[in-house]
């Protein structure tokens, strides 16, 4: 009898193809708002990178020397490398904290390749480069996610309202 049903449900779950995966396949060029790029020399501070990221809001900014994408500086850096530390960052040039060389992705590289980095390598951003590469874009976790919501609008925006949970409408942090 429980096989039965878990045939049935299987069924059913592949005629409705809960998860369409062609919508990963999609390039990531096609996202409608990518995050903005942010790029510093690798001899910025470690206090004007940081002021970057808050003026722009953004948990990432790339470091470009001559052009070239070579290095990225996140917010889990200033959480992991700045803050345990006694470093002055206002004379610490970034370049000594940065992730150098970091894996990068062109516009016509698909989702799933974005997200594959993301979920292997454990970043919540990946550059997005130019054949040259120069940095042209940011696709970030959130960017993914949002564009996996607007397939499921339904399913998932329009939830009943659960007592057991309230979402907040504020961002925690900056």
């Amino acid at each position: 009898m429980t096989d039965h049903y878990l045939d049935d449900e299987a069924n059913v779950a592949a005629e409705q193809d809960l998860f369409d995966s062609h919508s990963l396949q999609r390039p990531i060029s096609e996202l409608p708002e990518l995050r903005p790029v942010v790029c510093l020399p690798s001899t910025a501070k470690v206090s004007e990178a940081i002021q970057a990221m808050t003026d722009q809001r953004v948990g990432f900014i790339m470091i470009v020397d001559d052009g070239k994408l070579v290095g990225v500086f996140s917010e889990r850096d200033v959480l992991v490398k700045v803050a345990p530390s006694d470093i002055d960052i206002t004379a610490t040039p970034v370049a000594e904290l940065m992730t150098p060389d970091p894996q990068s992705l062109r516009s016509t590289a698909e989702l799933v390749y974005a997200l594959n980095l993301m979920s292997v390598g454990g970043y919540r951003h990946v550059p997005i480069v130019d054949d040259s590469g120069n940095p042209v874009a940011v696709v970030s976790m959130r960017d993914i996610v949002e564009h996996i919501v607007s397939q499921f609008p339904d399913e998932v925006l329009k939830l009943p309202p659960s007592p057991d949970q309230s979402i907040s409408q504020n961002r925690e942090g900056a």
